[in-house]
């Protein structure tokens, strides 16, 4: 059968702070600019989920998207929408929650849910122009 990838698309907004408490504010500033503001800042997020694998000859499917759906909600959306990552998610108690540290983190809370026969790929926009992927490598 051939080997297809299938995308699901969702969206969250978060605040979030990019620094390293060991830091000054100085440093902080130096390396993360305004985006280190000690009152945060926040981004309408764009995430697509892909995955690849054979169609399923029964079916037609890769994956019931309907499935990969509810399983973005519960995962990614209800844990991050609407709040401030660095102090309501606890994946970034102790983790600079940059775009691609959020990425790796999804990529984590959904591959416990995907079949291991397909590949899995995160793609987060941050804003239209700045965006991270990650497959797991």
């Amino acid at each position: 059968m051939p080997r297809v990838t299938v995308h699901r698309k969702a969206h969250f907004n978060a605040a979030h702070r990019l620094y390293c408490k060991d830091w000054s504010s100085e440093k902080n500033f130096e390396v993360f600019s305004k985006c280190s503001n000690p009152n945060f800042h926040g981004h309408n997020y764009e995430l697509i989920v892909s995955l690849t694998g054979e169609v399923n000859p029964i079916t037609g499917y890769v994956y019931d998207l309907g499935v990969l759906k509810n399983i973005i909600k519960e995962e990614i959306e209800e844990a991050f929408d609407h709040k401030n990552l660095n102090i309501e998610v606890p994946e970034f108690k102790n983790l600079n929650p940059t775009a691609e540290n959020i990425c790796v983190v999804i990529y984590d809370k959904l591959r416990t849910h995907i079949p291991n026969h397909l590949d899995l790929k995160i793609t987060l926009y941050e804003t239209p122009r700045n965006f991270v992927s990650y497959s797991g490598d």
